[in-house]
């Protein structure tokens, strides 16, 4: 095989090294070894019709030609997404750099503490900017946010309005369409009524409401004082969402100073590309009474064992995997990159740079108005930031003229108003040329005399960071010093279970960095998207291939997201066939947190499944439970491969006992790596599935996100895929209102997903499911003499992820398995997924991306710190003070004068030879999660209160 064979290198694995790795495992080949741990009754017998693999150098030349396909027309189309200039060297060093771009949610806080800090300084920006006293690191787009605020305040209702049955949250008929449709869609599930309409209005619902939800600044550009009517909310004991636009806050006054409970949007103008829709970073502030409740992640400070300062996801048992269907949310991934990027666009430009940019924007959109208003068009609104809508009496012509001069304005579909948006990419020929397109005239010396008026008061961005890295050369080390305090996938391997830590391709990655995919606005006209057009169209074929399904929906922009559309449209199905009463959802108790959190936001009723001692779905108790709810069950939530990492040779008598009782099969995707051209969802029985296109198909995890989360389905499900109100060709006949803002969520980052299959071609991507299964097979074998393998299936082997049993040591060591986690730190790895699916434990999943040396040296690692253990078990360690228990070790640790510990400096840094030729040094030791928790501070604090390490 030539070596421009991309497979060649996503596979780690050489010929001689599985020769080696098949020895350890005691089967005879590669094929011999997928036929003990598949079932035979599941398997696939013919190969997947995709197309024949392209060379990395053929990909990047059809994706350019594509590339070449989509008109860069000239975007005025605003309405939540906006041209913006990414500084250089946040796209070179952030954005294109896999140290950011490959590192994983920091769980492990210890090795995150660069990105920590970016999205602390994330939540700093938004706090200050909306004047909110609290912030989370990140949603994944406006209109989910503000569906977040909704049923955050729902579920937030007193016992009074709940005995009154407040169930009505109120929406200003002037909030953007997509909001309006993904509100609508969040709240009929549970009860929620969505009433639209005039906020003048509002006294026919002031008895039943609690919620309001208006936009700061309306869909037409209007900027309102909602003061007064904030006020008269609050005296109806209801609470107010406020959608509003980070950039123009930099100018007026925000929506805490007037008020608002929730403060919700999108940092997108921040310096992340448009993206056909995304991936973009939300944004959700609210009050700090709602702290228990807010949806998503928060990083707050903390402190180390040591007492240094050090940051930490805050209040985690909020997290789905330890409230499960009593979780506000199901958000798992966040938008994390994207965030880290807008919040370094804030410290690059600090808070007069911001300002610049705004009040250019501010200045043109008020030049263009009164040159609008002295030529007689009627205008729609007038108080404005960046958007002057007209009203106009034939809104096709002056279309067909637009787009006969490469320009795109946004025509409501409801009236006859036009509306025009000014971004920070509109520079003046740009004016000049849509100044001409509407017969008014451009100067450029009356534009630079135009003034403005603003009415923020209150000073933002207050920070030292804010105003310290204002040169490229200063911004450049400031990342770089963030960048050595992360442990990334550029640096070892990360062998969470169920997150797919693989290889993210250069050559995958690479057409995200063109404008012609990454500057296009997700409203635009199809016919100026051709290239997008047939990479999403091939896409949709190939997953549908893939999972041996009929229809597809690439609207869902995360994991989570997917399995909520995957519930809707078996619900929307069910309510199809007059059975709305259809509301049991079975759930086995291995299952991941998100799961019953997803049913629950669907108002569905879950009832556990028990699994036996192998981890296994117990069948009699399903068959039980499936037989006694089977005139109101909904569906079956299952994961296959097992949460547990095994391949359940029961698992179509599971789902045919779903089907026979009148319920559907949804199949999580999160472990699909176990399974792409060796089974699929369809062949086990399945009626629907989400795919973690951030798992098996190589989107990158960017620190806690971007995700992608698309859902397949079979034939009878294809009419109820959920639509878009901008998109015809989107969803089915009978869907629902749209999950996402976009219409095809984050878009951009389904090229790489595209390349992906591309790139391996069948051979390819079947190939990389049987050595992710040789790789976790053949560290079962070298670590169970070692550890306890928890599950495996009927023939002793495991799919593509196992369970290290640590359960005991905590009982004759005092170790838990939280300590082994920080003590992988000082052998340079992330550590496994800890307590999950079963507490006390690690799951490891190697993926078929590493090398034999690679997983040679993780194991050694493992082997190493189960000697250390056996160290304490005899009695040569002492019980309590050991290298264990006290890790991670940083260097600062290990250079004081006075070296505390009962055991060397040596064996604390250097456990392993490796270590002394490449050493990866945790920036904190262990971090007292209590104290962090205790002493709630999820901003910048003041310098004098902790002042920033100096950079050299």
């Amino acid at each position: 095989m030539s070596d421009n064979i991309f497979y060649k290198r996503h596979i780690g694995i050489s010929p001689t090294d599985e020769k080696q790795m098949l020895e350890t495992i005691g089967v005879t080949s590669l094929d011999a070894l997928i036929e003990e741990t598949i079932p035979a009754s599941i398997r696939l017998f013919k190969s997947l019709n995709l197309p024949d693999p392209l060379t990395e150098a053929q990909y990047l030349q059809h994706m350019q030609e594509l590339a070449n396909q989509n008109s860069l027309f000239q975007s005025h189309i605003g309405q939540g997404y906006y041209g913006t200039y990414t500084p250089s060297v946040i796209l070179r060093n952030i954005f294109e750099n896999p140290s950011w771009y490959t590192a994983y949610t920091p769980y492990q806080a210890e090795i995150a503490q660069g990105r920590m800090e970016a999205l602390l300084n994330y939540q700093t920006m938004v706090c200050q900017l909306t004047a909110m006293p609290l912030a989370n690191a990140s949603l994944l787009d406006e209109a989910t946010a503000a569906a977040e605020g909704m049923t955050m305040l729902y579920s937030m209702r007193s016992k009074e309005q709940v005995k009154n049955n407040k169930n009505v949250f109120f929406v200003d008929e002037n909030a953007f369409p997509t909001t309006i449709d993904v509100l609508k869609t969040r709240a009929q599930p549970i009860g929620i009524q969505v009433v639209i309409g005039d906020i003048t209005q509002i006294d026919a619902y002031t008895n039943e409401i609690f919620g309001v939800y208006i936009q700061y600044p309306s869909k037409h550009g209007e900027l309102l004082d909602y003061t007064a009517f904030v006020d008269k909310i609050h005296a109806h004991n209801a609470h107010v969402v406020v959608g509003t636009d980070l950039l123009a806050l930099t100018l007026f006054t925000p929506p805490g100073e007037w008020g608002a409970d929730v403060v919700v949007g999108t940092s997108q103008r921040f310096g992340v590309p448009m993206g056909y829709g995304g991936p973009h970073a939300a944004f959700f502030a609210t009050r700090e009474e709602f702290k228990r409740f807010i949806p998503g992640r928060i990083i707050g400070v903390s402190i180390d064992i040591d007492g240094n300062r050090a940051l930490r996801m805050a209040l985690q048992t909020r997290e789905q995997h330890i409230k499960r269907d009593k979780a506000t949310s199901n958000i798992c991934t966040a938008q994390a990159l994207l965030a880290i990027m807008a919040s370094m666009y804030a410290v690059y430009h600090g808070p007069q740079g911001l300002q610049h940019i705004a009040s250019s924007i501010y200045k043109k959109t008020t030049y263009l108005y009164h040159q609008l208003k002295a030529k007689g068009y009627t205008i729609v609104n007038t108080n404005y930031f960046d958007t002057i809508s007209i009203q106009v009496a034939d809104k096709q012509t002056i279309r067909q003229k637009a787009e006969a001069s490469n320009i795109n304005l946004f025509y409501d579909r409801n009236n006859s108003i036009v509306s025009i948006s000014i971004d920070e990419t509109t520079e003046n020929n740009c004016l000049e040329k849509l100044f001409q397109l509407l017969d008014i005239e451009f100067d450029a010396t009356n534009l630079n005399n135009t003034t403005i008026t603003t009415t923020r008061k209150s000073d933002f961005l207050t920070a030292d960071v804010f105003h310290k890295y204002h040169s490229e050369t200063e911004m450049m080390r400031y990342i770089k010093y963030l960048e050595d305090k992360d442990l990334a996938l550029n640096y070892s391997m990360i062998s969470l279970g169920s997150c797919t830590m693989k290889l993210n391709a250069a050559s995958e990655m690479m057409p995200c960095s063109n404008p012609l995919f990454n500057a296009i606005h997700p409203f635009t006209p199809l016919s100026q998207t051709k290239g997008y057009q047939y990479i999403l169209d091939e896409l949709e074929k190939y997953l549908c291939e893939i999972t041996g399904f009929a229809g597809i929906s690439l609207q869902p922009n995360s994991g989570a997201q997917g399995e909520y559309a995957g519930l809707l449209t078996i619900q929307a199905y069910h309510h199809a066939n007059n059975e709305k009463h259809r509301k049991i959802a079975l759930i086995p108790s291995s299952a991941h947190g998100t799961n019953p959190a997803s049913a629950s936001m669907l108002g569905m009723d879950i009832i556990v499944v028990n699994c036996d001692a192998q981890g296994n779905i117990e069948v009699e108790d399903l068959r039980t439970k499936a037989e006694k709810y089977k005139d109101t069950l909904a569906c079956l939530m299952v994961t296959y491969p097992s949460t547990h990492g095994v391949f359940e040779a029961s698992i179509q008598e599971i789902t045919s006992i779903i089907h026979t009782n009148g319920g559907l099969v949804y199949m999580d995707g999160a472990n699909m790596n176990a399974q792409v051209g060796l089974t699929n969802p369809g062949n086990i029985g399945a009626d629907v599935c989400h795919l973690n296109l951030h798992k098996t198909f190589a989107i990158p995890h960017g620190g806690g996100g971007p995700g992608m989360g698309p859902i397949c389905v079979v034939e009878r499900l294809v009419p109820f895929l959920p639509k878009h109100i901008y998109n015809d060709n989107v969803g089915g006949i009978q869907g629902t209102t749209a999950v996402s803002a976009a219409p095809y969520g984050s878009a951009l980052i389904l090229l790489i997903s595209y390349g992906y299959i591309r790139m391996l071609g069948e051979k390819g991507i079947t190939d990389a499911t049987k050595y992710a299964i040789l790789n976790a097979n053949y560290m079962k074998a070298r670590l169970k003499d070692s550890y306890n393998i928890l599950y495996v299936g009927e023939n002793g082997h495991v799919a593509h992820e196992m369970i290290l049993d640590c359960r005991d040591f905590k009982a004759t060591t005092h170790v838990e398995v939280a300590d082994i986690a920080k003590r992988l730190m000082d052998y340079g790895f992330h550590a496994p997924t800890v307590s999950f699916p079963v507490a006390g434990t690690l799951m490891i999943e190697p993926t078929e991306s590493e090398s034999k040396a690679e997983l040679d040296r993780f194991i050694d690692a493992m082997i190493g710190i189960r000697e250390e253990i056996r160290e304490i078990e005899n009695g040569t360690a002492e019980m309590d003070n050991n290298v264990v228990v006290n890790a991670p070790h940083t260097a600062n640790c290990l250079m004081e004068d006075a070296w505390k510990f009962p055991y060397t400096r040596s064996k604390a840094a250097f456990p392993l030879p490796y270590l002394r030729d490449r050493k990866f040094w945790a920036s904190v030791r262990k971090i007292d999660n209590g104290y962090g928790d205790r002493n709630l501070i999820c901003t910048c604090a003041p310098i004098s209160a902790y002042a920033s390490p100096e950079i050299a």
